[in-house]
């Protein structure tokens, strides 16, 4: 029985890559890479350092506005989908990578998998929302990795096939921080001390698209007090390039990194400030406290329990919360154990009820 991964992204290729090695075992699979994410550090080494193997097609979609994209993607995959007709397609999370190859294999009549499934912001300003909402709604099978996801897609009337599974991270996470602490020599590299920085990510449209927000960030976080490391995304240092940022001397830029770098920065970093969904997770599983320049989140479980905190910009408190925020009590099991074997046989069983 052949098996379908549809990725694009960063954090698609994350979970992939322990899912992938079980699923290899015992399926005859195939990975159509939508090329969304198309720098080589995002893309290319993140297949090398999670042991995946090389996608068996590449479609190259990097560009356009959102519908542009997505309406690319559909046609590059519909063709591969054609030709290869899987029995079961394997879309992640909440990308227009997810919403276009959960939308042609629903046409196709192909059944569908989303990993991730159930995530709510309730913000429908946001692309991801759309996408994530839609897929859920037109994807035949429901991974959801918190009981908080399961509880919307019941709201939602998904119940009936909707499974909680446990957040496939967990796993990732779990491999490669092991694989990080042999191979990576990012500290060295950068001449940073365990506990001694801050780690910085932004790349949301509404953080990064108006550059008077953006430098208003930089602004408010060069009154910290420790060196901030910022992998920049490509986009947003076009955004930094073009509006001949002054970059404030406490913010180091650096390329984007390898997955086996970037975990490591994140396992020794005083504290992370992030807009990015994944990486709040990620500083859960790691203990470290989360700074999230946003109104809301997907990961409310992360707030609630007192390690992850959102913040607005504007804020005038903004730093004093940022310096104070030092989370230090005992975490709940919020995303389960073992997700790749319990995921593995979910599916085992789902694809002997379509054979």
């Amino acid at each position: 029985m052949k098996l379908a991964f549809i990725v694009g992204t960063r954090p698609q290729f994350i979970k992939l890559g322990p899912l992938s090695k079980k699923l290899r075992l015992h399926f005859n699979t195939i990975i159509i890479h939508t090329g969304q994410h198309f720098d080589n550090n995002m893309s290319k080494m993140f297949f090398k350092d999670l042991d995946i193997p090389e996608p068996d097609y590449n479609l190259q979609v990097c560009c356009g506005n959102h519908g542009e994209q997505t309406g690319e993607m559909m046609i590059k995959l519909e063709k591969v989908i054609v030709q290869e007709h899987p029995s079961l397609i394997i879309v992640f999370g909440d990308t227009n990578s997810t919403l276009a190859g959960s939308l042609v294999s629903s046409k196709l009549n192909i059944p569908v998998l989303h990993i991730e499934a159930g995530l709510r912001s309730f913000n429908r300003s946001m692309p991801e929302e759309i996408n994530r909402v839609v897929s859920d709604h037109i994807s035949n099978y429901l991974f959801a990795p918190t009981i908080t996801a399961v509880e919307n897609l019941e709201n939602e009337g998904l119940k009936n096939k909707a499974f909680l599974t446990g957040d496939i991270m967990v796993d990732s996470l779990a491999d490669n921080i092991r694989l990080a602490k042999v191979e990576s020599q990012i500290l060295e590299k950068y001449k940073l001390e365990s506990g001694q920085y801050i780690l910085l990510t932004l790349h949301r449209p509404y953080n990064v698209d108006d550059p008077e927000k953006l430098n208003k960030i930089f602004v408010k976080l060069s009154n910290l007090k420790h060196k901030i490391i910022f992998p920049i995304h490509p986009r947003t240092r076009k955004i930094v390039t073009a509006n001949k940022f002054d970059i404030p001397t406490n913010i180091f830029l650096s390329n984007p990194l390898s997955y086996l770098d970037f975990i490591i920065l994140e396992s020794n970093c005083k504290k992370i400030i992030t807009d990015s969904g994944g990486i709040q997770k990620e500083a859960y599983l790691l203990k470290k406290a989360c700074i999230t320049i946003r109104p809301e989140t997907e990961w409310v479980e992360t707030v609630k329990d007192g390690w992850n905190m959102l913040i607005d910009v504007d804020s005038d408190d903004f730093i004093d919360v940022i310096e104070s925020f030092n989370p230090s009590h005992k975490q709940n099991d919020l995303f389960g154990k073992n997700v790749a074997d319990k995921m593995l046989n979910k599916i085992i069983e789902i694809t002997n009820s379509i054979s």
